[in-house]
């Protein structure tokens, strides 16, 4: 049972990295780069979540630099993203479904991994939320754009912690192999949902300070205005 859990992880992960190299190519493509910005931005996508993760774990070398299939699945999906001919509409359809996809797989990948290294279950939804976030961000800062999980979109991270917690849940009950299936797609469906319905998180409020000074008056009269602040539309 535990070896038919671990392979089932592995393919889980080796797809989330897949997906992720895609969209790292994806936005070389969009950047017009040359094929060393695909392969940069693939590998920078499609590992750097699990880099992260295996790195905190300190459980042995990452798995991306002991299993060639890892690296294997970052050229494949650069080459896929290099080749396909990809327009603007077929973009904004491609891109929201991959994305959500990639989302999905690494934060039920990196919960599992998380929980079969002895760790309890808030760093599993912690890790499994890294996993999922982690290579995108990396990606992001890497073409000077901030990264989705810092907001002004739709919901992202908030996803990858409902798909880790998910995955945990199963575990709990012995479920692991359905948790990661049912973990990937709550996440992929939750974006794709958010997206959809422009859901965000609320970004707070802001306090207006007006500073009146009176005759006679010692100290200055201080009127503070609180405006809800508006959402920027969301991004695909």
């Amino acid at each position: 049972m535990t070896d038919t859990v671990g392979e089932f992880l592995r393919v889980i992960d080796l797809t989330g990295v897949f997906g992720n190299a895609i969209l790292g190519g994806l936005v070389a493509r969009e950047l017009h780069l040359d094929p060393i910005g695909f392969a940069a931005l693939a590998t920078l996508s499609g590992l750097g979540g699990g880099l992260i993760r295996d790195t905190l774990l300190q459980h042995g070398p990452p798995v991306a630099l002991t299993d060639y299939l890892y690296a294997l699945a970052v050229i494949a999906g650069a080459i896929v993203a290099f080749l396909t001919p990809v327009h603007d509409r077929a973009w904004a359809l491609i891109f929201p479904v991959v994305d959500a996809l990639a989302l999905g797989c690494w934060a039920a990948a990196g919960a599992q991994k998380t929980l079969h290294v002895g760790l309890g279950w808030l760093a599993a939804i912690f890790l499994g939320t890294i996993t999922a976030v982690g290579g995108g961000a990396l990606r992001d800062l890497a073409v000077r754009r901030t990264p989705q999980i810092f907001g002004g979109n739709t919901l992202y991270a908030t996803c990858a912690v409902a798909a880790s917690v998910v995955a945990v849940a199963f575990d709990y009950v012995g479920r692991a192999s359905a948790g990661m299936v049912i973990a990937t797609l709550v996440g992929a469906g939750f974006v794709l949902l958010a997206r959809w319905r422009g859901w965000q998180l609320w970004t707070g409020l802001d306090w207006d300070y007006d500073i009146q000074r009176s005759p006679g008056r010692l100290l200055p009269r201080i009127a503070v205005r609180v405006n809800r602040r508006s959402a920027p539309p969301p991004e695909l």
